[in-house]
C-alpha cells in the first residue's frame, strides 16, 4: 500500500480516556457502553501512562471474583509497556504494524502527546476509501 497518509490522516480524535485512579467498575461499564474493546489511560497533564483493554478487564473481574476483592483502580490493571505510533507516520508503516503484532489498536502521538488512536479497522476505512477514490 503506498500512500501519502499518515497516521492522523485517519486516528479517531474523540477518544474515550480514563486517570490512573478511575475506579475499575466504571471504567469497564464505560468500555461497554461506548461499544470499545480499551481506551489510554492519562495523567493529570494528559500524558499516556497506560492502556486498558478487555483483556486487564477480564483479568480484574476474574480476580475480584476468585479472591472476593473489589476491582480497585485502573492503574492497579492497566497496562503501562505502550506501543505508540507517530502522528506522521505512513498508513502503509501502521499496516505493516498491525499485520506483525496483535495489537488491535496504537495510541497515536504528536511531539510526544496523546493526539488520538488509530485501530485495525481505521486502516480498513483508509484502504477502502483509497480504492474508491483511485
Amino acid at each position: 500500500m503506498k500512500s501519502k497518509f499518515t497516521a492522523q490522516d485517519f486516528m479517531s480524535k474523540d477518544l474515550v480516556t480514563f486517570k490512573p485512579d478511575t475506579q475499575m467498575e466504571f471504567a469497564i461499564s464505560t468500555l461497554l457502553e461506548h461499544k470499545i474493546s480499551g481506551a489510554p489511560v492519562v495523567d493529570e497533564t494528559g500524558g499516556l501512562v497506560g492502556m486498558l483493554s478487555e483483556k486487564d478487564c477480564l483479568n480484574t473481574l476474574f480476580e475480584s471474583t476468585y479472591y472476593n476483592n473489589p476491582g480497585g483502580h485502573v492503574s492497579d490493571h492497566m497496562t503501562t509497556t505502550l506501543s505508540t505510533v507517530d502522528c506522521e507516520m505512513s498508513l502503509a508503516d501502521v499496516a505493516k504494524l498491525f499485520m506483525e503484532t496483535r495489537f488491535r489498536r496504537y495510541p497515536v502521538l504528536c511531539e510526544g502527546k496523546l493526539v488520538g488512536q488509530i485501530s485495525r479497522r481505521d486502516i480498513l476505512k483508509a484502504i477502502n476509501h483509497m480504492t474508491k477514490n483511485q
